[in-house]
Parts: C-alpha cells; structure tokens; sequence
C-alpha cells in the first residue's frame, strides 16, 4: 500500500476532499486499513520502534480494530533524542527529501524526516486547512511563521501555493517591513504566531496605521498555546476572523488540525492521515471521547518517520465534528510539561492570560518568573500596561493589587504582580517565551 499518492503535481485544493464529509464508518474503514500498514511499515523498519513492540508483547498483526492500538507503546521525544539523528526513519537516506528539527529546550533537537510523498501530503493538509480557514485559490497569503528548519514557514508556504494562493514568504522579524509589505501587497490572509501578530499591531500603532483599515481579512494562528480571550483580542483590534491551527514537527509540522471558518469551535483532525487519541497523562490509559486527557497521535500515511502514539504533552479533548465529519479537539491551553506546580496548586500560563485579557488596563504581553525562596515556590508576573492606559506608579500598583485578586481568587495562588510601561517585555519573533524558570538547577 502506497502511504499516499505518488503523484507529484495534484491540481490546488481549492474545493472539499470527499473524505472531510464521508460517514464515520468509511472514516473509520480508511484509518484501520491505514494504520495496518503504518504499523507494519515502523515495525519492519525501525528497530527501535520494534524492540518496544518486542517488549511488550505485540505485533501488527495484532491489530484487527482501531482500539488495538491502545495496546502498543508510546512513543515521545526521549525515543527521538535517543535515536538522534535518524534512528527513527523507515526509508534509506536517499529517499528523504527533507529534514526539520525542532529545538527543544534542553538536549539535543528533535530531528524529522520526509519522502517526496510525505512532503505532497503534508502541502494536501496545510491546503486544506488554509481552505478550511476561510482560504481561496488566488488568495495572496503573507507568511511570518520562520522559516528553516522550524516546519512553521515551509509548511504553510507549501500548503498556501497547493491551494493555489500567491505566496508573500516574509518569515518572522524585521517588524517595521512586515507592516510596509502588509500595507503594500494587500495580502487577505497572515499565518504567524499570535503573539508576533500583537507585536505586528503595536508597530501599526506606532506608525499611527489605523489596525482596522488592514486588508487581512483572515489569521491563522498556531506554534503556541493562545486562550479565547486573545482570540478576541486580536478580531476586535485588528477586524479579522482569527483562526486556530495545530501541529507538531515530529507528527508532520502545522496542519494536524485545524478550526473551520464557518465555526471556529475547535479544531477538525485530519483523522484521515493523523489519528487521534485522549489519555490520563498518569496511567497513560486511554479515555472516552469528551475527557480531558493528553493528547496521543499516531500517524496513518507518513513514510520517511512513521510516528506511533507519540505523546505531544498537549492538554485537550476529542469532540464529535460539527463543520467536517472528522472529530475535533478543543482548543490548546496548556501543556502537561508547561504546567507549573506552585506549592502544590497546578497552574498553566493561559489561565493568568484570560486574566489579564480581561482587564482594559493591560496589554497581552507577559512572562511568568517561578523562584525558589527557603525552599518554596513562587511566582512573579510581569505584564505590560496599554499604551493608551495613563501609566504612573499609582496606576500601576492598582492594576497590579487588582491582577493579585483576581489570580488568588480564581486560581488560588498568591503572586507577586509587576505592572511594567509599555513595550517593556521583549517581543517574539516566533513563540512567546511565557515562563522563566529562575529556580537553581541542582
């Protein structure tokens, strides 16, 4: 079975796959036949994949339903990092077109591989996401997400011109010219982080652009965990439909999942190549649809790193679909690795967001600072006053007495809150960096 087909130069996709609205059990037919061969395909393959297999007990033949999965390994970035640099791949070298890496906070980067087949399916699932979003053939889509060895960049630019849309490749940075070529070459639709497109709308503040007279019509926003609150954010100060998409470098890069336009009520998996699963990130069990769990993804139609039960961290749940027939996955808040444990209460930085979202007086530019004193944890927020908010120290001590209430009250810890000038907190060009760990090491 061919992992997807091998031709090279599919038409745009510029109208609905058949798949995105078939019945669940042709759904379900076409991931069980899928997942066989991708089973057997990592097992024969990779020998690190089948000597966790061996261990367990389990083989690809096993599996004669789609809940047999549950019963073969996980696999996270350990496995990765263990087989550094291309101990996962399942094709020679000569057949891998491509790599991307991810950079990780400690050790050494995640490294992922793609066939010439993997790289047409990965442009199908961006195309289709871009459509999904609200996307059209002949759409000029201007791209910030960075490009090189992070998939944010190529992978949208590969989907966008898929699609059929004319491709403004600026990557991440140099503020000051993303706003004079937005202004310049009209694009309908930006792809960037949505943290980069709050500092993309302080520059047009800065330059005195009205944000609201922007020609992008469309956002879509992935490569950091963003709330609803921001959400509503960035559509009323820039007048824009702001949509989610989601993925990860060692599944494909973005394009796993994605919100549709006509909804924006979670993400729609593109269960077709990407099947999805909830687990207790404790036990590792799988749960019910409708569960908060951690998120699980096993890849049904990937050649050169077949992923199998890879866990993303991720904090979500699986719901029915609503726009596609395909499941969705509410939206990303948190991460099981993001969350901090500050003296026993768990705490993830997009709930200090929608707090700070929710009061006129702040801007959504933050860091979370956790130390240690006399062996106890604590937390510090930083937050930017609004620029248009008079700032003074009697300004900022109220907003700041006010933020202390509301994280106390709401999430149940004790904070200390530095309300800061405006453009005080270092700008993204990519991620936002929330969190700054300043606890000794050792």
């Amino acid at each position: 079975m061919n992992a997807v087909s091998t031709r090279r130069n599919p038409p745009p996709r510029d109208i609905l796959d058949p798949i995105e609205i078939a019945s669940r059990d042709e759904i379900a037919a076409l991931q069980l036949k899928r997942l066989q061969w991708s089973l057997k395909h990592a097992y024969d393959n990779v020998g690190h994949f089948r000597a966790k297999c061996q261990a367990k007990g389990v083989h690809p033949d096993d599996v004669r339903e789609l809940k047999d999965l549950a019963r073969f390994p996980f696999t996270t970035k350990d496995d990765l990092r263990q087989t550094y640099p291309f101990g996962m791949f399942a094709v020679p070298q000569d057949q891998v077109v491509r790599v991307h890496a991810s950079s990780g906070t400690t050790g050494k980067p995640t490294v992922v591989g793609y066939t010439a087949n993997d790289i047409s399916m990965w442009a199908d699932v961006m195309a289709r996401s871009i459509r999904a979003s609200g996307g059209r053939r002949g759409d000029k889509c201007h791209i910030s997400y960075g490009y090189g060895l992070f998939t944010g960049g190529l992978g949208a630019h590969y989907g966008a011109e898929r699609l059929g849309c004319m491709v403004i490749p600026m990557s991440g940075g140099q503020t000051e010219k993303q706003v004079q070529l937005i202004q310049d070459f009209s694009p309908r639709i930006i792809m960037v982080t949505p943290s980069y497109m709050l500092a993309i709308a302080d520059e047009m503040d800065r330059q005195g652009i009205d944000t609201k007279t922007c020609p992008i019509e469309i956002g879509i926003f992935g490569a950091e965990p963003w709330t609803g609150a921001m959400r509503e954010e960035i559509e009323a100060r820039m007048g824009i439909d702001a949509v989610d998409i989601y993925g990860l470098s060692e599944v494909i890069g973005p394009g796993v999942a994605c919100e549709c336009i006509e909804t924006k009520d979670g993400l729609h998996i593109w269960e077709d190549h990407f099947y999805p699963e909830i687990i207790d990130p404790q036990t590792g069990e799988v749960l019910p649809d409708g569960e908060m769990g951690e998120l699980v993804f096993t890849s049904l139609s990937k050649e050169a790193l077949p992923i199998i039960r890879y866990r993303t961290r991720d904090l979500t749940r699986l719901v029915p679909g609503t726009a596609r027939s395909f499941r969705r996955i509410e939206k990303i808040t948190g991460r099981s690795d993001d969350m901090m444990i500050i003296r026993g209460v768990n705490v993830f930085p997009t709930q200090i967001e929608e707090l700070i979202l929710k009061d006129y007086r702040l801007a959504p530019h933050y860091q979370l600072e956790i130390s240690r004193d006399n062996h106890l944890d604590s937390l510090a927020v930083n937050v930017e006053m609004r620029s248009d908010q008079p700032y003074d120290d009697d300004a900022a001590k109220a907003a700041a007495k006010d933020l202390v209430h509301h994280i106390k009250s709401y999430i149940g810890i004790s904070t200390k809150v530095n309300v800061v000038a405006p453009d005080s907190i270092e700008r993204s060009m990519g991620k936002a960096k929330r969190i700054i760990d300043k606890r000794p090491k050792s």
